[in-house]
């Protein structure tokens, strides 16, 4: 088992390479996507496993980014800290999500987002510079991911235009939506943050919608 430091703790249980039984991982993570061989080699070469512990911290703001991660299980958060302290949380990642600070990845900038491990979790790493090799060599990976990202950015501006228009109970309704049985997996702060929220209000919503 090989143990790695990330910022300053050693928290990853195991990282390898993707071996031929993980290709049942590429079926998954690009649905619909039809591969050559030579694309499976040249992806189970880029995309590199890594096991994390509960409470890692993946990302800290300040330092560069240079990948991004996919989630074959577990939980984890993007979050950023303002200048009183006080914590907003911009994302949970749960299967099937992808996560990074995407403003410092695409613009080579420091990051200004924290990324945290809520849950013991498996992700696929990919740099930005494996993954520009990747969209020259593999045909059509690169609309493949334009798609997700189109998708991303659509999703992110629906969430601020619902936080501008929609109440606080509205807006939890439309988190257990898109995040289904992810509040046994995290904690009620968390969850109060990325609403904007108290966690007391948060409570109180939870209570006047079990009446229902």
């Amino acid at each position: 088992m090989n143990e790695t430091k990330i910022n300053g703790s050693i928290s990853i249980m195991n990282s390898k390479l993707m071996t031929n039984h993980d290709n049942i991982f590429l079926e998954d993570v690009f649905k619909d996507f039809r591969f050559t061989e030579d694309d499976r080699l040249l992806l189970s070469e880029k995309l590199e496993k890594l096991e994390f512990k509960k409470g890692t911290s993946l990302l800290k703001a300040g330092e560069k980014v240079t990948d991004q991660y996919y989630v074959e299980s577990g939980c984890l958060r993007t979050y950023f800290i303002d200048e009183s302290g006080k914590e907003h949380t911009l994302q949970f990642a749960i299967h099937d999500w992808w996560i990074s600070d995407y403003t410092a990845f695409f613009s080579e900038e420091k990051g200004i987002l924290n990324i945290e491990i809520l849950q013991d979790s498996v992700l696929y790493r990919v740099s930005k510079k494996e993954l520009d090799v990747l969209f020259t060599e593999v045909q059509g990976l690169n609309a493949f991911f334009r798609k997700k990202m189109e998708r991303a950015f659509a999703s992110f501006q629906k969430r601020i235009l619902a936080n501008l228009s929609q109440s606080a109970t509205e807006r939890y309704l439309d988190f257990v939506a898109n995040y289904p049985n992810i509040e046994q997996q995290v904690k009620n702060y968390h969850i109060a943050s990325y609403l904007g929220i108290t966690t007391e209000t948060l409570s109180r919503i939870r209570k006047e919608l079990s009446y229902l």
